[in-house]
């Protein structure tokens, strides 16, 4: 190889292409899917269906997986009225435990598997939405795994038209094939009887809004007396109109309000009222009213091309709507724009520190020049084996950097001692290759092997240990088998070129030295 420089350098060139098209091509996520033996479902059906409704769906819930995944299922919670969006009798959720890892053996066994099968079976549902769901891989980001963001209403469009604007991106989401169950978290607007009061009647007959509001509060809402003390306990007393006389929106006209003359007015003097519809939650995000947007990525995409897809969605909705991601999502944009900063610095570290080490500028570039070979190992094996380029697999990536640089060193520091010896640059380059290459492949094997059980983990948090594992072990593979083959030509093409260079300026001088008296003469 040293023999032939031109034509193994081509060859190094094209393995730098390769790891820049690998690196491209990479998909990107934050954290990697976590199997935690468990997944939710939500189950939410229309605006004013009843609770037996509900019931109906999770029971159809409930039978999905206990009967169809009851290989793998070990046992179903269901709640009617509470979900992660809200409360109320049209919404229910279903906790699903699964069996003990021990128990699942296999890609279909695993608790992402599980919640696929299950989504294809819940679109048969028509009374209503229903969604695996697993949890998130760190607990506190969010509800559940996926991206998650908020449809801001930033030009104060309204609520109806942020709803409209909602329901098109929905739409552009549903005809998506990187997208999968991408839904609103919350309920839908519902409808609601608003009460105006009419404050210059209201002053006109000398009532206080303050006993007008409190009235309401108390007939619909109930408030707080006191508390008395029963068989040595201690229980609060709160006061309701009784349900006939709240039933009806011609309740309100049956109830009075007493004035600052003692005198009981009615609601019909002063008050009217109408059905309208509104969203029983109300959000603003960043100051701006929105909405909370869920999903996932398709089956074999990776969370970072699902988020690019929504960026491009949210470009097609009408001015003065935008986007904020949150969440899990939020962390990956950040970590995202940091890892190319943070690859530099790994690699400016080492070469500093190297620079240190052997008092030179040449040596420690010669020996980053092999740390391209183990990054292209790295994102060869993550390809291989369908993993995406997320935190811990830049951990790893930063890694492979300095152990691709130690293999490196280790021929070049013998090098350099046999240099010093009075051997020539090319014997004492070959020399340290045969010499050194039993202490690389003794400390690479050993790591490649210690990093063996991560690449080949499966149960509780085997995401994050075939993240690490696969990068390292692939870096490591390449940086042994092609990077000792490399490092002495790349070092010889180095030292040489800066000897040269260094040498040129001398025999310049020593030439000028020579020709000036004769030309003096």
């Amino acid at each position: 190889m040293i023999a032939r420089p031109m034509r193994f350098m081509l060859v190094f060139l094209l393995i730098g292409g390769g790891m820049v098209y690998l690196f491209a091509r990479l998909p990107s996520s934050f954290l990697p899917d976590e199997d935690q033996g468990v997944l939710f479902t939500i189950v939410q059906l229309p605006v004013g269906a009843t609770q037996d409704r509900t019931l109906k769906v999770l029971d159809e819930v409930r039978q999905h997986y206990q009967e169809k995944e009851k290989d793998l299922v070990e046992g179903v919670l269901t709640v009617t009225g509470f979900s992660f969006g809200g409360s109320g009798q049209n919404v229910g959720i279903a906790f699903v435990r699964l069996k003990p890892f021990e128990e699942r053996v296999g890609k279909q066994a695993t608790a992402q598997a599980v919640a696929g099968r299950a989504m294809g079976a819940f679109r048969s549902i028509k009374d209503g939405m229903v969604f695996a769901l697993a949890p998130p891989s760190i607990q506190g980001f969010g509800n559940s795994a996926g991206f998650e963001f908020y449809l801001q209403d930033v030009a104060g469009a309204g609520h109806a038209k942020l709803m409209e604007v909602r329901n098109q991106l929905l739409g552009l989401a549903a005809q998506s094939p990187v997208l999968s169950g991408t839904r609103p978290n919350g309920q839908e607007d519902t409808p609601q009887y608003s009460v105006e009061i009419d404050q210059e009647k209201a002053s006109a007959l000398t009532l206080s809004l303050g006993d007008v509001n409190t009235t309401l509060s108390t007939a619909w809402g109930s408030a707080y007396v006191n508390d008395f003390i029963d068989r040595g306990r201690v229980k609060s007393v709160y006061v309701q109109a009784d349900a006939p006389f709240r039933m009806q929106p011609q309740d309100i006209d049956r109830w009075h309000v007493r004035n600052s003359g003692g005198a009981m007015v009615p609601f019909s003097a002063f008050a009217t009222g109408h059905w309208t519809y509104g969203s029983p939650r109300l959000e603003r995000y960043n100051g701006a009213s929105a909405v909370n947007l869920q999903g996932a990525a398709a089956a074999g995409i990776s969370s970072g091309a699902a988020m690019d897809q929504i960026d491009e969605l949210a470009k097609q909705l009408p001015p003065g709507f935008n986007h904020e991601w949150t969440g899990l999502s939020f962390q990956e944009r950040l970590s995202g724009s940091q890892a190319t900063a943070l690859y530099a610095l790994a690699m400016l570290v080492v070469f500093l520190c190297l620079a240190a080490l052997y008092e030179s500028w040449s040596v420690p570039f010669a020996v980053m020049l092999s740390v391209p070979i183990g990054i292209f190992g790295a994102l060869a094996a993550a390809t291989i084996f369908g993993q995406t380029n997320d935190v811990y697999f830049k951990v790893g990536l930063l890694t492979t950097i300095g152990l691709a640089a130690k293999n490196a060193i280790l021929i070049v520091e013998f090098a350099i001692e046999q240099e010093a010896a009075g051997k020539s640059l090319i014997d004492a380059t070959v020399d340290a290759a045969r010499q050194r290459l039993r202490p690389i492949l003794m400390t690479s094997f050993a790591f490649i092997l210690g990093v063996l059980p991560l690449a080949i983990a499966t149960g509780a948090g085997s995401g994050s240990q075939n993240s690490i594992g696969i990068g390292v072990m692939g870096g490591m593979i390449a940086a042994t088998v092609i990077g000792v083959f490399f490092v002495p030509l790349l070092y010889v093409i180095v030292a040489g070129t800066v000897r040269r260079w260094r040498k040129a300026p001398v025999e310049n001088a020593a030439q000028k030295a020579v020709d000036t008296p004769a030309e003096a003469h």
